[in-house]
């Protein structure tokens, strides 16, 4: 099984799907004037990334997370094909896009979780989430390391400028 649900006061752990993080954004800035900026903010389902060992032993105050997105929804507005998702990203060929099937049980969708926009988020926070009934799932040992290292791929790959000549 993919996912378990962990009782509320369990610790965050690398895995943990939480729904209702506020995130926030810059939709304003005037480098002209420093002092014109606008943000908003809206609330995600996230995905925390930051290492177990970092979390358990208490070595971090803010984690690393990715935003997850219902599958149907990014077919929905465009930004993606039923035939990718269930294509190349599904089999994990796509860098900065991860599959996460639905399950039923937990009331979880199929997912995508864009690991090209990260975001630091506060433990504490996050925390009071999870004690609330805010966190959806865990991703289980097989398939959180499959996620990391795929997580790791999409930051540690070298692009060339231009592909190489050939005849």
């Amino acid at each position: 099984m993919i996912y378990r649900l962990p009782p509320s006061d369990d610790p965050i752990d690398q895995g943990d799907i939480v729904e209702g993080y506020p995130l926030l954004s810059l939709v304003r800035f005037d480098p002209d004037d420093l002092s014109v900026v606008g943000t908003k903010h809206a609330l995600y389902r996230v995905l925390v990334l930051t290492q177990t060992c970092d979390l358990a032993n208490r070595k971090a105050s803010r984690v690393a997370v990715a935003i997850v997105f219902d599958a149907q929804a990014l077919v929905a507005e465009g930004l993606l094909k039923a035939a990718d998702i269930k294509g190349p990203i599904r089999a994990g060929r796509v860098f900065g896009w991860y599959y996460l099937p639905k399950n039923t049980d937990l009331g979880l969708p199929e997912m995508v979780v864009d690991l090209r926009q990260l975001h630091t988020a506060r433990l504490d926070l996050l925390t009071a989430l999870c004690e609330r009934g805010r966190r959806r799932a865990r991703v289980q040992p097989l398939h959180r390391e499959h996620l990391a290292r795929h997580f790791g791929d999409t930051y540690s790959r070298i692009g060339l400028p231009e592909p190489y000549e050939t005849d």
